[in-house]
């Protein structure tokens, strides 16, 4: 197993890495910006990239699917509920940064909740995990005892609701019944800050955790 991530963009976004060791196949989850340094890591991990993974379409998530397809020509994956999130992209950015960037075009196929993504030996489970975008999902690496979390759950806190298409009573639901239903030592990688772990949360976080449902 290969992990490997790296933070991009100016939202400061993590990009993961994800790869089996023995046939050195990989997949490339949330490639956000800065296309060249992610090429450059995967070139340093000997990886054939098959697929491009997304948990979900904001785009700070996937500005830099379009070169990462062009370089490695691996399909990318999404699942079909973000279609209308990654269209609006051009707009959202022009909105946030002031830019004028491409669209990004369809995804290549889509993913779906308890769908099972082989890369290699390793395989990386798709659970549906809608609230901060409405097709957002993670993946999760049981052999690992870990989770690509996207934008759900983070190290004390939880991803924003307040965007077009989210919703906080469904993220809350999402998280207590996809990712809380895991065990306590799985850790977390988060589409922004630092890792965690499913058992830190459950009882510190001050959304979803043990001490806040007490108060």
């Amino acid at each position: 197993m290969i992990v490997k991530g790296l933070t991009v963009g100016l939202l400061q976004e993590n990009c993961f890495i994800f790869g089996c060791s023995r046939t050195r196949k990989g997949v490339v989850i949330d490639p956000g910006d800065n296309a060249r340094a992610i090429l450059r890591l995967v070139d340093q991990q000997g990886l054939k990239i098959e697929k491009i993974i997304n948990t979900h379409a904001h785009f700070d998530h996937v500005m830099a699917v379009p070169a990462i397809k062009a370089a490695t020509g691996a399909p990318f994956y999404l699942h079909r509920d973000d279609v209308p999130v990654l269209r609006e992209l051009p707009d959202r950015v022009r909105l946030w940064l002031d830019m004028e960037v491409d669209p990004v075009d369809d995804p290549d196929g889509f993913l779906d909740h308890g769908q099972i993504i082989q890369v290699g030996d390793e395989e990386l489970e798709v659970r549906f995990t809608p609230g901060h975008a409405p097709g957002h999902v993670v993946f999760v690496h049981h052999a690992g005892r870990q989770v690509f979390a996207g934008d759900t759950l983070f190290q004390g806190s939880i991803g924003r609701f307040d965007l077009p298409g989210a919703d906080g009573p469904t993220l809350l639901r999402s998280i207590r019944e996809q990712l809380l239903s895991l065990p306590d030592d799985y850790a977390v990688y988060p589409g922004h800050g630092g890792a965690t772990t499913i058992g830190e949360e459950r009882i510190h976080n001050p959304y979803v955790g043990e001490r806040a449902l007490q108060e």
